[in-house]
């Protein structure tokens, strides 16, 4: 969790922009998540997208007043599964643990969620987060894996050269 009025420690992430990234390309992928409801970045490997989403997190959780929320998936997630994730992190300072579908506290929030690994979504999670999109205009996605989320309002940015 990144959060200016949490714990900033909490998130390991390199302090160099890993390759193949930099400059231009860089650039353009801050302004896709701050303009964008949803982003996904996809590569044939898991670890580089994961990489660069948590950069990515690192250099724009100070836009969202709640800050960053880094769920990074390493088995098959549902919507359950995705709330205890998030009631879990270090420094989330609302969330009760254990919270079946947190839509309604997520409603009001104005953060950056990113899903590492999302390819583990269950189908069911899925449908939750159109059902938080729609319920949560504060919330933006940042989700990386092998295929896009095809949720509606997403941008899918194909990393290369990994």
């Amino acid at each position: 969790m990144i959060n200016d009025r949490g714990n900033p420690g909490a998130l390991c992430v390199p302090a160099a922009v890993p390759p193949p990234l930099g400059g231009p390309e860089f650039a353009r992928l801050l302004t896709a998540v701050r303009r964008g409801r949803v982003l996904t970045l996809t590569a044939p490997r898991r670890e580089p997208a994961g990489r660069v989403a948590r950069v990515l997190a690192q250099r724009l959780g100070s836009n969202f007043f709640d800050g960053t929320a880094v769920v990074s998936m390493d088995r098959p997630h549902g919507p359950a599964d995705v709330a205890a994730a998030l009631g879990a992190l270090e420094g989330m300072p609302f969330l009760p643990c254990g919270t079946a579908d947190a839509t309604s506290w997520l409603a009001e929030r104005d953060m950056l969620l990113v899903l590492v690994g999302a390819e583990q979504l269950a189908p069911a999670a899925r449908t939750w987060l159109r059902r938080l999109l729609a319920a949560a205009p504060g919330v933006r996605i940042l989700a990386t894996g092998r295929s896009p989320l095809r949720l509606p309002e997403e941008r899918v940015h194909r990393l290369q050269g990994n």
